[in-house]
């Protein structure tokens, strides 16, 4: 292989390797937080519902 051929292997694994990079510390700074934050809100409803159940029982 020439050195064209090599550099441009080289070039774009790097670019390959740098764009999952990005997309994985993406992930972790704002998609996790959200996800992490949705959760919580949904067991907060789910120990909502059952105080106000069992407080209008008798």
């Amino acid at each position: 292989m020439n050195k064209f051929g090599k550099g441009f292997a080289a070039g774009a694994a790097t670019v390959l390797g740098l764009a999952a990079g990005a997309l994985f510390s993406f992930k972790k700074t704002v998609v996790e937080p959200i996800e992490n934050q949705e959760e919580k809100a949904d067991e907060n409803r789910k120990k909502v519902m059952r105080k106000a159940g069992s407080s209008h029982l008798g």
